[in-house]
């Protein structure tokens, strides 16, 4: 079978390179010329761990190739991927389906019969019906089937997530479109993966259900954090203690700087925007995403007052999360701009972060290590849980700075180790170990 990926970005790429190592032939297809001339010399445009050496691995082995090529490849194709993006729309809060539209037009300019076009996009409601009548239109006597095939990967862990998933879910109804996402993902099946079958609207659903819910549950564990530092209580024992109860579990329960990154933000909004197209509001949802904004907002205040008249701040991480280079809605973009505007110097170390064209980050001193960090800083703030500096040397920390102080919003290290190395350290839902005040 001959499969053909339009959009060689995140989704694409992983999934083309993943489904190159299930030995299916793949072509990543991408209108971005330079993209593909990058990737045919072996430089990939995003970091994932793990994937240029599994790519480069697939090329050679010639099951997985490159093409700006797009309307010729789809002609020699038997299912066609549409892994474009889908931002939110800037005139609403809906997503942005303008990619998925134009891929939909060039595929019935040039798809040929009994041709698959899986939708992999995360879209709203009845996209994929748009689909297929936008390829109806254009090709009205070519007989194919339009099937919802969603994404769920984690930036930082995709190649796993993609090879060990959860579940995969195919919204279809057709008989043959079952048969080839049988054969796609035989693998798979051969593994005991579940594949769950269903209709087309459900499919789409889903996918902006997981996500949703995954968000409520960082800032449900946000807002129980803010609720701890007031009485007492240590949010890490909240949710171990909740977590462990089999009807909740205890993923997406680590309190931090709130959600961010390409997927949870958007789709959020995109599912709020489903609703009120649909006349079903989703107010609990409106109320996550408002609680999200407010956490970089009350992470600013916190900040400014514990450094209080000291104004070198230390920087560690600024992508949304640990093991990836995606700087999208990131909590940093809001907090750092915003500690600029109160007069505050910004030194930024992170391990993966792109250094150019940044415009929030435009006024701050980028450094190559942790430790050039500490040397200008008074005081370090902690943003992304990279392993990098879960390991950091705390005792050299403190011989470089002059009472140090470090404000940790991933709650990488415990209280007992702050307290014997005498670093003042404010963490999320935990009391803080503070030498200038008495303790409780």
């Amino acid at each position: 079978m001959k499969i053909s990926i339009i959009g060689s970005g995140y989704v694409g790429l992983v999934t083309g390179a993943c489904l190159a190592r299930a030995d299916q032939n793949v072509t990543c297809l991408d209108i971005d010329e330079k993209k593909i001339q990058d990737l045919e010399s072996g430089k990939i445009p995003i970091y994932e761990p793990g994937l240029e050496d599994l790519i480069k691995e697939k090329v050679e082995n010639n099951l997985l190739s490159f093409s700006s090529n797009i309307d010729q490849t789809i002609k020699n194709a038997d299912a066609i991927f549409i892994a474009v993006g889908t931002p939110t729309n800037i005139e609403n809060d809906g997503a942005d389906l303008s990619q998925v539209f134009a891929c939909a037009e060039a595929i019935g300019k040039n798809i040929k019969s009994n041709t698959v076009v899986i939708l992999k996009s995360t879209v709203p409601v009845g996209t994929c019906d748009k689909v297929e009548e936008i390829i109806n239109l254009v090709n009205p006597s070519i007989d194919f089937d339009v099937v919802s095939n969603p994404e769920f990967l984690r930036e930082g862990s995709a190649i796993f997530d993609f090879e060990n998933p959860d579940r995969i879910i195919v919204g279809t109804k057709n008989k043959n479109s079952i048969s080839t996402l049988n054969s796609i993902y035989k693998k798979h099946l051969d593994n005991n993966f579940p594949i769950i079958f269903t209709t087309r609207r459900s499919s789409e659903l889903i996918k902006y259900a997981s996500n949703s819910m995954l968000a409520m549950r960082i800032i449900f564990i946000n807002e129980i954090a803010d609720l701890c530092e007031k009485v007492g209580a240590d949010v890490e024992d909240i949710a171990l203690g909740i977590g462990l109860d089999k009807r909740i579990g205890p993923d997406f329960l680590n309190a931090g700087p709130g959600f961010g990154g390409s997927c949870f933000p958007k789709d959020a909004r995109a599912l709020v925007e489903s609703g009120e197209n649909y006349n079903a509001p989703q107010n609990l949802l409106k109320a996550v995403i408002d609680g999200n904004e407010k956490r970089k907002e009350s992470l600013s205040k916190k900040i400014i007052s514990i450094t209080k008249d000291k104004k070198n701040i230390g920087v560690l991480g600024v992508t949304y999360k640990a093991n990836t280079d995606d700087m999208r809605e990131a909590p940093s973009l809001s907090i750092i701009p915003d500690l600029i505007d109160k007069g505050f110097n910004i030194s930024i170390y992170d391990p993966q972060a792109n250094k150019v064209g940044i415009k929030e980050f435009e006024n701050v001193n980028w450094e190559n290590d942790i430790y050039s960090v500490v040397k200008n800083s008074d005081c370090l703030v902690i943003l992304t849980e990279w392993n990098e500096f879960k390991s950091m040397d705390l005792k050299k920390i403190s011989d470089i700075m002059n009472k140090p102080i470090i404000i940790d919003f991933r709650n990488l290290f415990s209280l007992d180790e702050m307290e014997k190395l005498k670093i003042e350290y404010h963490s999320i839902g935990r009391e803080a170990v503070n030498f200038n005040k008495e303790t409780k």
